[in-house]
């Protein structure tokens, strides 16, 4: 990343787009306080990032990298359990609280019936389902996502997405995430910053963003740009040579 200065839109879903190599995990690893910037500052309530202790970060931002599902044999419920880490002391038992939480989490994500089951035996859909619930349930201020659809087909990508939207607008978490999908970034994201080559090159609106001439320059490829027939949301189709 090359002199990246910008500002995270509070309540709002913030999509990072650009191409292959861009820079978009490298920032969102930043933002997550995971990388430290060579240069300058990341502010979170006007305070650098490298002043907050680690559970003070994990009870404020929650970050789901690809995927993230465990691979040991954990049910579903101790998966989510895990979220409730950064607010207990060393060796605490869940409380009355943490277990209600929980509980409300697999109730969000539609897991409350398979909540016994082994994570690993559950569809690639689900197990994203699972990994956030376990964000949920650690009540994250900012929830930062990196591509939460990549290797799904399209019926899971879709409700992983329609998820993400209900807990935004149930809680007013501010998301942000990876979205190689420009069709996906345009239905559910709000805000959108374009990368390429590690430089920023604009962030604004869906409708300020998804503009042909900006998308074909950015990605290098033409594209024909039509509104959803529903939504009235910019959607992109690749054009191919003869």
């Amino acid at each position: 990343l090359q002199g990246i200065s910008l500002q995270i839109p509070q309540g709002l879903i913030t999509g990072i787009i650009g191409p292959n190599g861009s820079g978009k995990t490298t920032l969102l690893k930043v933002l997550s306080g995971i990388h430290k910037p060579g240069q300058g500052n990341v502010l979170f309530d006007n305070k650098p990032l490298r002043e907050y202790t680690r559970q003070e970060l994990a009870r404020k931002i929650a970050f789901l990298e690809q995927n993230n599902a465990t691979s040991l044999p954990f049910t579903v419920k101790e998966v989510v359990e895990m979220g409730r880490y950064p607010w207990l002391k060393p060796l605490a038992p869940l409380t009355a609280k943490d277990k209600e939480i929980i509980e409300y989490a697999l109730e969000c994500f539609g897991l409350t019936r398979k909540q016994e089951q082994i994570v690993e035996t559950l569809s690639g859909g689900e197990r994203q389902l699972v990994s956030l619930a376990r964000a949920m349930a650690q009540e994250p201020e900012i929830l930062i996502l990196d591509e939460p659809t990549t290797y799904l087909d399209i019926g899971h990508q879709s409700m992983v997405m329609e998820y993400l939207r209900k807990w935004h607008n149930s809680l007013g978490t501010t998301i942000i995430m990876v979205i190689h999908d420009l069709n996906l970034s345009s239905q559910y994201c709000d805000y959108l910053i374009v990368l390429e080559q590690g430089n920023f090159v604009t962030a604004g609106t869906k409708e300020k963003v998804l503009c042909e001439e900006l998308i074909a320059k950015t990605y290098k490829a033409k594209f024909s740009m039509i509104k959803h027939p529903v939504s009235g949301v910019p959607q992109f189709i690749p054009c191919f040579s003869d």
